[in-house]
């Protein structure tokens, strides 16, 4: 099981520029992503086919 709190940290940290989250991932991943602190800096890309693109931005969302 990936640990996906450590994958929100690295790209947090700079440490990744983009994470491909598979669409059978997608639900365990965005129970992590929810209760991030910082969750409205996360931008998520839908790709054809389910799979999501994540990257860190330091402006968050509105």
């Amino acid at each position: 099981m990936t640990d996906y709190k450590t994958v929100l940290d690295q790209l947090r940290n700079g440490e990744l520029q983009s994470v491909i989250i598979k669409k059978e991932e997608f639900l365990q991943f965005r129970e992590h992503l929810i209760k991030d602190e910082q969750f409205k800096n996360f931008r998520g890309e839908a790709k054809q086919g389910g799979d999501v693109v994540y990257t860190f931005s330091e402006n968050s969302r509105a």
